[in-house]
């Protein structure tokens, strides 16, 4: 293995250039083939990457795996699990974007290839490093908030002309509940824990694929008897959104009025808080600015490397995404029955 990490890059579009290969060249990755089948995309990977290698097939990138210290496939989430198993196959550390697939059945399936290839697989739940997932993680921590009893969290826009892409249109592997729930349910169990029951509520307002989530979870009871539940919330028809995220707790809340330069008319909270700080601590008409816990989604690259050398674990277990897909089963069997779905134990 060299010393800069080698990456070979399956999809070069929106998440593939616009996310991973940002990130990538971040932590000084070095991107040596891609995959992708339009010649305008081809052109930019060459532009972005001079001496990078372009193959309109994953077949064609795996032919030189021995040239590649790990793959990352940012390909339609339709394709996951096809072109997991291809890497997999081919004897490579592999990264995959969220959703690991459309299915818990096959997420599990995937879960089980990648242990059986010597845990070679991790998926790409960056959120777990955004700011305000970091932070949130240390009030709790320190105990700032108390005993929470309802943790939501939005990821809101205002597009009342939708794009006209696969995300969009695909009903089977697109969608905000499974591309933004994917994220919004991980973030959550990681903070509270196993998930007991479902209720959701999911419409198709603008697009042919779910535009608008509403998941209710309930977690599993703590030892006392009490559980948080969780409010998680994804439009794509949301003219006034936010707050971005709100944790009620026994001693105060946490409040995160903005996300990452989306529109909401709560960003002005945060015109009297220094550049530094990440949401408030609230109680009642009392906040106070929190400082930002350190790190960023670069570190979820900088842990694969050390993963790929030998040197870290892998960043995220494959069997979280497995967890994350049973909860996202759940809405969907929710939304159509009209009812709440318990969830057995893991």
């Amino acid at each position: 293995m060299t010393d800069t990490l080698r990456v070979g890059l399956v999809g070069y579009g929106s998440a593939g250039r616009g996310i991973h290969a940002r990130l990538l060249r971040e932590v000084g990755a070095q991107v040596v083939r891609v995959v992708t089948r339009s010649p305008e995309r081809a052109a930019v990977a060459e532009e972005d990457w001079p001496d990078v290698a372009v193959d309109g097939e994953v077949a064609g990138m795996l032919a030189h795996a021995g040239d590649l210290d790990v793959v990352v496939i940012a390909s339609p989430t339709g394709r996951h699990a096809e072109h997991v198993r291809l890497a997999l196959a081919a004897g490579v550390a592999v990264v995959v974007d969220k959703p690991l697939a459309t299915t818990a059945d096959e997420a599990a399936e995937l879960a089980r290839a990648g242990a059986e290839a010597g845990g070679r697989l991790t998926v790409f739940q960056n959120r777990r490093w955004d700011p305000e997932q970091l932070t949130l993680r240390a009030l709790l921590d320190a105990g700032e908030l108390g005993r929470v009893h309802r943790f939501e969290r939005r990821w809101e826009r205002f597009r009342p002309v939708p794009q006209n892409r696969w995300k969009e249109n695909d009903t089977r592997a697109g969608g905000l509940l499974l591309d933004l729930g994917a994220h919004l349910v991980d973030s959550a169990v990681q903070l509270f824990g196993p998930v007991a029951s479902v209720h959701a509520e999911l419409r198709n307002i603008t697009t042919p694929a779910v535009d608008d989530v509403f998941l209710a979870l309930t977690h599993a009871a703590r030892p006392d008897g009490t559980a948080v539940i969780s409010h998680l919330q994804a439009g794509g028809l949301v003219g006034a959104p936010g707050p971005r995220t709100r944790v009620l707790g026994e001693r105060g809340a946490y409040l995160v009025t903005s996300f990452e330069g989306e529109a909401t008319p709560f960003a002005v909270l945060d015109e009297a808080a220094g550049e530094d700080h990440e949401g408030w601590l609230v109680r009642g008409a009392e906040k106070q600015p929190v400082r930002r816990a350190p790190g960023g989604h670069p570190d979820f690259y900088r842990a694969v490397e050390a993963w790929v050398r030998g040197t870290g674990p892998v960043p995220v277990d494959p069997a979280d995404a497995v967890v994350t897909a049973r909860v996202l089963d759940a809405a969907r069997v929710s939304s159509a029955e009209h009812r709440v779905v318990q969830l057995d134990a893991p």
